[in-house]
């Protein structure tokens, strides 16, 4: 996150830089082959704040503290790509989850698990985070890193589904 960024204009640059990335990357045989490249990146915001990976435990007992009780935004952006690396379609969905009140027995315990060690916000909804989750607004599959209706919407009026 760069200083004075936002958590809109940070994904965007972020969803970007990967297409660039997998596109350069890309060997060329698949390069002729591939009509499309899928790229996505996901954040949870809390209170405008971007609260990215938790770099340990500890960080991710810390996150999901933060969340304990209240609502929050899981925003994933998406870039749909040519093989060259140009911009087909891009777009953003935003997701409201709401925790429920935890104890910080509760809070250390998840933590602990590690399952939210490699996710944005320390928790995954697919697994035992859905323990901690009162409602949803919005894509279940969102809040699990890639909104596929979303994506294959995106597709279809690409013509490519």
């Amino acid at each position: 996150l760069l200083e004075g960024e936002d958590a809109d204009a940070y994904l965007e640059r972020i969803a970007r830089a990967k297409l660039l990335a997998v596109a350069a990357a890309l060997p060329a045989e698949l390069r002729s082959r591939a009509s499309c490249l899928l790229v996505a990146d996901t954040s949870v915001v809390l209170d405008g704040a971007v609260l990215g990976k938790p770099s340990d435990v500890a960080d991710a007992e810390r996150l999901v503290g933060r969340l304990a009780g209240r609502g929050h935004e899981v925003r994933t952006r998406f870039v749909l790509g040519a093989p060259s690396g140009a911009v087909l379609h891009e777009e953003t969905v935003t997701t409201e989850v709401r925790f429920r009140d935890l104890r910080p027995a509760e809070v250390r315990a998840y933590a602990a698990t590690g399952e939210g060690l490699d996710k944005a916000g320390a928790y995954a909804i697919q697994g035992q985070g859905a323990a901690l989750v009162t409602a949803i607004r919005g894509s279940y599959t969102n809040v699990v890193g890639l909104p596929v209706a979303e994506v294959i919407e995106a597709l279809g009026r690409l013509g490519m589904v």
